[in-house]
């Protein structure tokens, strides 16, 4: 057999097996989002409370907060397969009893929190096994094309999942679609449940406390000193964008004098960005120094978001904002696929988990520290002055970064 045929064989080895995970965590995604969509606008709809959304969108973050800290620990301890299936159905099976409920009974519109509570929870013990998984089945220097196909599909699901629970919304009652979610967990379940996950291999068996275990996970960001600059980096220029998400429809409606329209159109442009930009890491084109290249990907952002804040109010200009979140998306991915092929490369298999569920803690704390510093600034100085000063700081905290990473050897 020549080389071709046996890289050939190789390469399908690990490429359906992954696909088959992808594909059903895609389509299990598109149902969550659907019914987070639907939920939230049935809250909207019901209540018009500010504080129900409010408190509706805390929820999504103080789980992962409370307990990625456990599930990083679990992802690591135990069958991060059996994890994933009991995470996703756990989810699935949230849904189906709330619409269970609601067709029983009249049930006050508060316990829809408790629903995204749910959800929120399983979620946060399926994500660092699934992305711990992938370095167990996908080859070294495959794994950025890997990570980019993943977030192609995700970003392809973030599209279709709001488009389809609005449709849905608009044909259906919210019980019968909250059975969306549990269609899709069963489906990713199955899909997974037929996929050999190589088994990890543990190279030290003496048992650890919960604590000690973490503290060990912890180790690989003081460990790795550029990963560590990257990760504070990427914390510090989240406290300054995670706001932003927020702020983007009321740039549009307030500053801008746009509808709604223009407002979907802007999240179309930036997921189109996001898949724009996966399929690119995807190709053949292969990504020689991933930390460079992610911080490749916070400069696209820091200047996209600072062009926004110079736009003047016109409807012209909403044409360029809009043009200009597509690069905001596709920097995301540009900064967030390479990032996560070099942890999958250097972190060993055994402490994946815990050195993933750290990132989302600081992720999930960057939303609540942004908004406490952004809201009252932005009231007072106007929304596009945020966006400008939120480019500014997200150019300036890389550019620090890139500085302090002159010191560090980069040949990986």
């Amino acid at each position: 057999m020549d080389n071709s045929k046996i890289a050939m064989t190789t390469e399908q080895k690990w490429k359906l097996p992954f696909l088959l995970i992808v594909i059903g965590q895609s389509i299990s995604l598109i149902g969550s989002s659907a019914v987070q969509f639907a939920l939230i606008w049935w809250i909207t709809s019901e209540t018009n409370s500010a504080l129900l959304l409010g408190l509706s969108g805390m929820v999504a973050y103080v789980p992962v907060v409370l307990f990625s800290p456990a599930a990083g620990v679990i992802a690591d301890r135990y069958n991060r397969k059996v994890i994933c299936i009991c995470a996703d159905l756990f989810v699935g099976l949230s849904a189906a009893v709330f619409a269970l409920l609601l067709w029983l009974y009249e049930m006050p519109i508060w316990i829809s929190l408790l629903v995204l509570l749910m959800r929120a929870i399983g979620n946060t013990f399926h994500s660092p096994s699934i992305r711990s998984i992938i370095p167990q089945m996908v080859p070294a220097e495959q794994l950025v094309r890997a990570n980019s196909w993943n977030q192609m599909m995700q970003s392809g699901s973030y599209i279709l999942g709001p488009i389809l629970g609005a449709a849905m919304y608009a044909a259906f009652p919210i019980n019968a679609i909250l059975l969306t979610d549990l269609m899709g967990a069963i489906v990713a379940c199955c899909l997974l449940g037929v996929v050999k996950v190589p088994k990890l291999i543990a190279k030290n068996k003496v048992k650890q406390s919960f604590k000690d275990d973490f503290k060990e996970g912890l180790s690989v960001y003081a460990a790795d000193r550029k990963l560590l600059v990257i990760i504070i980096a990427e914390t510090l220029c989240l406290i300054f964008y995670m706001p932003l998400t927020t702020f983007f429809p009321l740039m549009i409606s307030s500053y801008f004098n746009a509808g709604a329209w223009y407002a979907s159109a802007g999240s179309l442009s930036c997921a189109l960005g996001m898949m724009a930009s996966a399929i690119l890491l995807s190709s053949r084109l292969r990504v020689k120094n991933k930390l460079k290249t992610a911080y490749v990907g916070l400069g696209v952002m820091g200047i996209a978001v600072l062009f926004c804040g110079l736009l003047p109010s016109s409807l012209i200009a909403c044409w360029l904002f809009i043009f200009a979140c597509a690069f905001i998306g596709g920097g995301g991915n540009i900064h967030t696929i390479p990032l996560t092929a070099y942890m999958h490369e250097t972190i060993s298999r055994e402490k994946m988990g815990r050195a993933f569920s750290l990132l989302s803690v600081t992720s999930s704390v960057t939303m609540p520290i942004g908004l406490a510093i952004a809201s009252p600034v932005a009231e007072i100085i106007g929304i596009s002055k945020w966006f400008f000063i939120s480019g500014i700081g997200i150019c300036l905290i890389t550019s620090i970064a890139l500085l302090f990473q002159k010191r560090i050897k980069w040949d990986f």
